[in-house]
């Protein structure tokens, strides 16, 4: 592995009026190459939203429930993460060249920086989508731990970046929404994180039914099990606890924290919260997109 400079805290870069992790911007140029082909599958989420947790899922049932099998490799190197690079770990498309058919792909580009590819391969998406305010918590303690993000500053000064849209892909209002809409004309399974929680091994069929990959029962249970919170959390090849310290420092936070719902009330404040529910209101109005944000 190649010597890691001082990566920490590069300001986040402009695309196309997104603004994106440095190192991801720079790889926006190699994507250009890449080629979909219509048997792969593209898990997309904003960030912190059950994009590892969708990810081993979907090994799991491609290797129809062989756990050996799904500890072949990290899971961004089993599901490659398309505009991922960083220093002193292989690249989303350096890992895809290594990676038979059919692919596990991933991403949390909006639909504007998106590989046009994707889209004319008719790529099957799954998108899983979780309600803004856990997602706002889970965010800032991501962003203090993996440090290709700039300095996050004080809870209140993230969560106005947030609902400004001011963090890294930009707004989640518009990403969840956008998405939402691609539905009407794109093979697209649109899941809630909140769901997943309530009812695994229901969503799990849903994805199983979308992909047409049955399986039987006894498989499904193992899957179910196999991809809890706290399986995957001491997992060393879901937990990202193989990423390089320089990138991601777990002593500060876990990469698997909570995986709850309703975290996000540990740390806003009364008035954080009636300010986010106005603005929250105005930015969602007469979209048909419905969260829950506690069970």
């Amino acid at each position: 592995m190649e010597l890691i400079q001082d990566t920490s805290r590069p300001p986040l870069v402009s695309v196309k009026g997104y603004p994106l992790i440095k190192y991801f911007a720079e790889a926006l140029e190699q994507l250009k190459i890449f080629q979909a082909r219509p048997d792969d599958v593209l898990i997309s989420t904003y960030p912190k939203s059950g994009t590892t947790w969708v990810s081993e899922i979907l090994d799991m049932i491609y290797q129809k429930g062989d756990q050996k099998k799904c500890q072949r490799a990290p899971i961004f190197i089993r599901v490659p993460f398309l505009e991922f690079k960083a220093p002193g770990i292989p690249s989303g498309m350096e890992s895809l060249k290594e990676t038979p058919a059919p692919r596990l792909l991933k991403t949390h580009l909006p639909l504007a920086l998106l590989p046009q590819t994707l889209l004319d391969q008719k790529v099957k998406v799954i998108y899983v989508a979780r309600n803004a305010k856990d997602v706002a918590a889970s965010y800032f303690n991501f962003y203090k731990m993996a440090k290709v993000h700039p300095d996050p500053g004080t809870w209140e000064e993230f969560l106005e970046k947030f609902m400004a849209g001011q963090v890294s892909y930009g707004s989640w209002y518009q990403h969840v929404s956008e998405w939402w809409e691609l539905t009407k004309r794109h093979p697209i399974l649109y899941l809630f994180f909140e769901d997943m929680k309530k009812d695994p091994k229901r969503e799990i069929l849903k994805i199983t039914e979308f992909l047409e990959k049955p399986l039987p029962e006894d498989i499904l249970d193992r899957i179910v099990q196999q991809t809890s919170f706290k399986k995957m959390r001491e997992n060393p090849m879901t937990n990202y606890t193989t990423v390089p310290t320089e990138l991601m420092d777990h002593s500060i936070s876990p990469f698997m924290r909570k995986g709850t719902i309703g975290d996000w009330k540990n740390i806003f404040t009364v008035a954080q919260n009636e300010r986010f529910d106005a603005d929250y209101e105005k930015k969602m109005a007469g979209s048909d997109l419905h969260f829950h944000s506690e069970l």
